[in-house]
């Protein structure tokens, strides 16, 4: 059972062992932070069964205060790892499979895949042993799938460092010509969600799947302690905002008869709270610059209407979060 990220590295530990003749299998997991879509599209191109799982809850209970700390953002990549191999190990087990593989390669990551992390990781994963890395395996300490002749140490590679050559490499040895460019695409990386996500956990206790979607898009302003709102800032925005909203508890703003934004207020709000979010709303429409505006209220159980200034833009700056 192989953890994919649907990167290169992950396509060319399943082949190493395929090439052993040993039946691989790949899960990949999912949270608002990051998805799968890379691992499907790998398991489609290489015929590898895939399990997809989302483990937002217990990642959000890791993330909240994971014990290795963050990286230089809200990346908490050695807990990270750790979780995402216990959880694989439990699915493992379920399935009466060997061990599990991953595209790990020694010194290719500064922070999450030194020797002394990769150890961590195994000691906190619950798998000890069981995990085999066949891109760096020579490298590391024999693991007990090899001890017990499950997979042929000859035929594993040793490979480390940051440098891509080699995978490149044996990409074009293998026909390998489609693959992703080994970007990020873990949203606890990038400086404005890690900054909205800090926010969010210093003033809600609990969070929704749906909270953390929607710090993707838009503008985010608090307005006070309790208050945020969220300002679209495109007609993409405007649309996920209302995909990810929950009709049953927040409220929504809209201009009328003016092409403006959608204003997000989660969880609603007093009159004050929401009289203001309806001049910002006012402030980003296309509205005159002296015109009052009419902005359409819409609440749990509830629409109305508020005659609304324009809030200008530059007055809002020191009320957004990221």
């Amino acid at each position: 059972m192989g953890l994919c990220s649907g990167g290169l590295d992950s396509i060319l530990s399943a082949i190493v062992l395929r090439n052993q003749g040993i039946a691989v299998e790949w899960i990949s997991f999912e949270t608002p932070f990051f998805s799968s879509e890379k691992a499907n599209r790998a398991s489609a191109r290489l015929q590898i069964p895939l399990i997809v799982r989302n483990i937002t809850q217990p990642y959000l209970q890791m993330l909240r205060d994971p014990p290795c700390g963050y990286g230089q953002h809200m990346n908490p990549c050695m807990d990270c790892h750790a979780l995402m191999f216990r959880l694989a190990g439990e699915v493992m087990k379920d399935r009466q499979m060997d061990f599990l593989f991953s595209g790990e390669v020694l010194g290719q990551r500064p922070m999450s895949q030194t020797r002394s992390s990769l150890r961590y990781v195994e000691k906190h994963s619950e798998c000890r042993e069981m995990i085999v890395r066949p891109l760096s395996a020579k490298l590391l300490e024999e693991t007990l799938p090899e001890k017990k002749g499950l997979v042929d140490r000859r035929l594993l590679l040793g490979l480390s460092g940051r440098s891509r050559k080699p995978q490149i490499q044996l990409a074009r040895a293998w026909g390998i010509a489609d693959y992703p460019a080994p970007a990020g695409g873990c949203l606890l990386t990038e400086t404005v969600y890690s900054c909205r996500l800090k926010d969010l956990f210093d003033h809600h206790a609990d969070c929704t799947e749906n909270a953390l979607h929607l710090l993707k898009y838009g503008r985010h302003i608090r307005l006070n302690a309790q208050v945020k709102i969220i300002v679209g800032r495109t007609l993409q925005d405007n649309t996920a905002i209302l995909n990810h909203h929950d009709p049953s508890r927040d409220t929504v703003l809209k201009t009328k008869q003016i092409p403006g934004p959608v204003v997000l207020v989660p969880f609603g709000a007093g009159n004050d709270e929401i009289r203001q979010a309806a001049s910002i709303c006012a402030g980003y429409s296309k509205a005159p610059e002296n015109m009052l505006v009419a902005v359409e209220v819409v609440s749990p159980g509830d629409v109305s209407t508020l005659w609304v200034a324009r809030m200008r833009p530059e007055f809002i700056q020191s009320m957004m979060i990221c």
